[in-house]
């Protein structure tokens, strides 16, 4: 039996160091029903997460553009991984609200990290409803060929993904949304 991280190949997969295993980053937006809203950036594991920010942010604006929707102040919630002053910029860039809990691991000044607290208790309402997203990243985890890859092109993970995507999304509209 050969151990798990000798299963995993393919592109875009790398060795995160810090937790020990061969894997991928996937950045994804979901809407506040649960619905993905585009395919996800996809990033070798040993990355930081902010790595796929820029790239997500601009297909998210092409879809924005190509559907004449109108997000402009809408809010964006991300995990304190994200905690920077460049994603903040970002995201501001592109014409929405950064909603981002304060990472205590920064390394700040401890005037600075209260000030960010007090300043995120304003916000923290929105916050809490983050439960959302990470419930959709559980409705795809449920997807067993998404759990552990297998597949050597990224193309065909990808399609999986994209359907796991669709059968998420089809609830939506099978309520009777």
């Amino acid at each position: 039996m050969l151990p798990i991280r000798w299963l995993k190949r393919g592109a875009c997969l790398g060795f995160n160091g810090h937790k020990h295993h061969k894997g991928q980053k996937t950045f994804e937006f979901v809407d506040d029903l649960g619905n993905f809203l585009i395919g996800g950036i996809t990033k070798p594991g040993n990355l930081h997460d902010s790595s796929c920010l820029v790239e997500a942010l601009d297909r998210l604006t092409e879809i924005i553009e190509l559907l004449q929707l109108e997000v402009h102040d809408s809010c964006l919630t991300l995990d304190p991984g994200f905690d920077s002053i460049g994603a903040h910029e970002e995201v501001e860039m592109h014409e929405l609200t950064p909603y981002i809990k304060p990472n205590p691991r920064n390394g700040k000044d401890p005037e600075l990290l209260h000030e960010q607290f007090e300043r995120f208790d304003e916000i923290k309402d929105v916050y809490k409803e983050r439960y959302k997203i990470e419930r959709s990243f559980a409705w795809e985890k449920a997807y067993r060929k998404l759990g552990v890859r297998h597949e050597k092109l990224k193309e065909t993970h990808e399609g999986f993904r994209l359907l796991a995507h669709s059968l998420i999304n089809l609830r939506w509209f099978i309520k009777g949304h």
